[in-house]
C-alpha cells in the first residue's frame, strides 16, 4: 500500500502450454518456475495481496504450497490459447474487488525481483502515470531490420536512420513481459496496459529472460548454475 492506495498482484498461469508443456510448474533452480514469481511478489513492499488466476489444479496446488492465494479457478473460456490476458486481468479484478492498482506478473519472467516490482510501482506514482510496464534494451536493433520484397531485395524497416556502427544507433527498447502496473479504473476503461500514457521501467537484460521455449529453459538453468 502507498498513500492509502491498495495494490493487487495477479499471477496468470493457465495449464495446457503447447510450446513448453508443464512449464509453470517445471523445477528450475530448486523450485517450480512459478515459485520464482510468487516469492518476488510476496517480498514486494507494496503489494497488499497476491493471487493466482489458473484453470489448472496442479498449478493451483503448487501455488498454494508456496503461499500464494488461489481464491478461484479460472473459467475454461479464459484458459484457451486465444484468450486475451486483458480479459483474465479483468476477470480477476471482478472476483477480487477493492483495489486501486493492479500489478500483472507473468510466471515466465522468473528473474524479476521484488525490487523490480516496487521500482515499477514507484515509477508510476513518481511520474503521475496511470500505467507502467517493464522493458529492456532490444537485443536486435529495429534500425538494422528489413523487409524482403518479391524480388528478394532488402527494404529497411526504418529507412530514415543511417548508421554503420551499433553504438551510433538510437536506443530501442522492447517489452520484457515481467511487470505490468496500472490504475484499476484506467485499465478497466482502456483494457490494455500500453497506451501513449504508459511509462517504462527499464530492467537489465540479465533479469529480463522470458521463458517461452526449451532453449529459454536451458539459458535459465545456466544463469542459475542449475
Amino acid at each position: 500500500m502507498i498513500d492509502g492506495k491498495r495494490f493487487l498482484g495477479i499471477i496468470p498461469a493457465r495449464g495446457g502450454s503447447k510450446g513448453v508443456p508443464g512449464k509453470n510448474v517445471r523445477p528450475v533452480g530448486g523450485k517450480p518456475l512459478i515459485a520464482w514469481t510468487i516469492d518476488a511478489a510476496r517480498s514486494s513492499r507494496y503489494l497488499d495481496r497476491v493471487v493466482l488466476s489458473s484453470d489448472d489444479a496442479n498449478i493451483a496446488s503448487v501455488a498454494l504450497a508456496h503461499a500464494c492465494e488461489v481464491p478461484f479457478i479460472r473459467n475454461a473460456n479464459l484458459a484457451t490459447d486465444t484468450a486475451p490476458t486483458m480479459d483474465v486481468v479483468l476477470d480477476t479484478l471482478t472476483r477480487c474487488p477493492g483495489y486501486e492498482w493492479v500489478v500483472l506478473l507473468q510466471p515466465t519472467s522468473p528473474l524479476r525481483s521484488a525490487d523490480d516490482i516496487d521500482h515499477a510501482i514507484e515509477q508510476c506514482l513518481k511520474l503521475g502515470a496511470p500505467a507502467c510496464v517493464s522493458v529492456s534494451l532490444a537485443r536486435e536493433s529495429p534500425y538494422w531490420m528489413f523487409n524482403v520484397d518479391q524480388t528478394a531485395r532488402l527494404m529497411p524497416l526504418l529507412p530514415d536512420v543511417k548508421a554503420t556502427r551499433r553504438q551510433d544507433l538510437p536506443s530501442a527498447y522492447s517489452l520484457n513481459g515481467a511487470i505490468y502496473v496500472a490504475r484499476v479504473d484506467w485499465f478497466s476503461r482502456e483494457r490494455q496496459f500500453v497506451t501513449s500514457e504508459t511509462v517504462a521501467y527499464v530492467m537489465p537484460a540479465e533479469r529480463s529472460i522470458d521463458i517461452d521455449t526449451e532453449t529459454d529453459f536451458l539459458i535459465l538453468k545456466f544463469l542459475l548454475g542449475d
